[in-house]
């Protein structure tokens, strides 16, 4: 078997084209959580916390000379990421959970009563005529 032949049956067995895809949306999600967070949960939080940024904190080892940079631990950096994904994280929790809740209640919905089977049917005709 030729090398492209068998890339051709790698690329299209279904696993491969369903991890593209769920990287594809899962690219697009990304982008959608991360407008909410920075456009929509945010600006709420940052009115509630004063507007810390701790993006700015550091400490330096080094100060800066002509011909070299300041060496700088910028752990400020560090606490802002960690706070980002804490929020992200509760974030992506509340939905998850609104969505979860929204498919019990479509799956709590009552079903159609199953048509009864023939028999029954037929059975129900003689008993109205017997009636009549």
């Amino acid at each position: 078997m030729s090398m492209i032949q068998e890339f051709k049956e790698f690329a299209i067995k279904g696993n491969v084209v369903d991890m593209a895809v769920g990287v594809i949306i899962g690219t697009a999600f990304g982008k959608i959580v991360s407008s909410l967070v920075t456009d929509v949960v945010m600006p709420p939080i940052g009115v509630l916390i004063g507007g810390v940024d701790f993006s700015k904190l550091s400490f330096t080892l080094l100060e800066a000379t002509v011909s070299a940079p300041a060496v700088v631990i910028s752990y400020g950096k560090f606490i802002q990421t960690v706070v980002d994904f804490t929020i992200i994280a509760a974030v992506i929790f509340m939905v998850i959970k609104g969505i979860n809740s929204m498919k019990k209640k479509a799956e709590a919905a009552p079903a159609a009563q199953p048509a009864p089977p023939p028999q029954e049917v037929l059975l129900r005709e003689i008993r109205d005529l017997l009636k009549k």
